[in-house]
């Protein structure tokens, strides 16, 4: 049957429920429609949408977040497109929606990534499934560490430098977690920062992403030459992904930060 619904950024869209051909072009999205037993629905997905390894390789590889082959979603007849507002492109969404039913989430925040879990799970019909997984990260994420105001800089890249800032989900998560992020008064979700930004942010922690830049123990010694007071953490980007990474998260907050006091 037709259902009309509308997404997170207030778009109405008619679509054949429950979809039975699935696109996703965000990893976390994709991660999440897997953990909601649609690995027989999903039949494109981007080369980032890495999890959960074992099955995203039976779908098909559509391009990535920002630019994606149409010939390729042509030949998938896809009933339904699953985009985040973040991830991927305004001029993406509008291209794709000339052909077909396009669903954008937005999480910038922890509150918004369970919106989008419950969402996805109502437009799939799999709100049951999306509910408990819901319930489920909920009650692990009333074990995270507090650390109790420590500032903190969360790195993304090198070259220039860039951290995490406002209305992001990380940011959201970090607060979660009792850190004080310096920068999200500067411009941007991600701002380009320098060696003074750092030096002046009254840094406790820096905290080094594997992703998207793959920062390693070499660039702990690299800040440490004008950080040399500041503690780095290399972090698992993973971790601070939204949707079903979200399950293994509390555990792994509570044993990287356990220190932090």
């Amino acid at each position: 049957m037709i259902k009309t619904t509308k997404d997170h950024l207030g778009r109405l869209i008619e679509y054949e429920y429950p979809p039975k051909r699935i696109i996703s072009l965000c990893p976390g999205i994709t991660d999440t429609v897997y953990s909601l037993q649609l690995e027989n629905e999903i039949v494109g997905r981007t080369k980032y949408c890495i999890h959960p390894e074992e099955k995203v390789r039976n779908a098909a590889i559509v391009g990535g977040t920002k630019k994606v082959k149409l010939d390729v979603i042509h030949e998938l007849k896809p009933d339904l497109i699953l985009a985040e507002k973040e991830e991927n492109t305004k001029e993406m969404v509008e291209e794709l929606e000339k052909h077909y039913p396009v669903f954008v989430a937005e999480v910038q925040s922890v509150d918004e990534a369970y919106r989008m879990i419950h969402d996805i799970g109502a437009v799939t019909d799999r709100a049951e499934i999306a509910d408990r997984l819901v319930n489920t990260i909920t009650s692990q994420f009333q074990f995270l560490p507090n650390v109790q105001g420590k500032r903190a800089a969360y790195v993304i890249w090198r070259k220039p430098y860039m951290v995490v800032g406002k209305d992001t989900y990380i940011n959201s998560l970090l607060e979660r977690i009792g850190f004080v992020n310096p920068f999200t008064a500067s411009e941007g979700r991600y701002p380009s920062v320098s060696k003074e930004d750092f030096l002046q942010a009254n840094l406790d922690y820096l905290l080094l992403a594997s992703e998207p830049f793959p920062f390693q123990e070499k660039h702990q010694m690299e800040f440490a030459e004008f950080l040399q007071n500041i503690p780095s953490i290399l972090v698992d980007g993973e971790m601070f992904w939204y949707g079903p990474r979200m399950l293994e998260a509390a555990k792994y907050f509570k044993k990287t930060f356990e220190t932090i006091n």
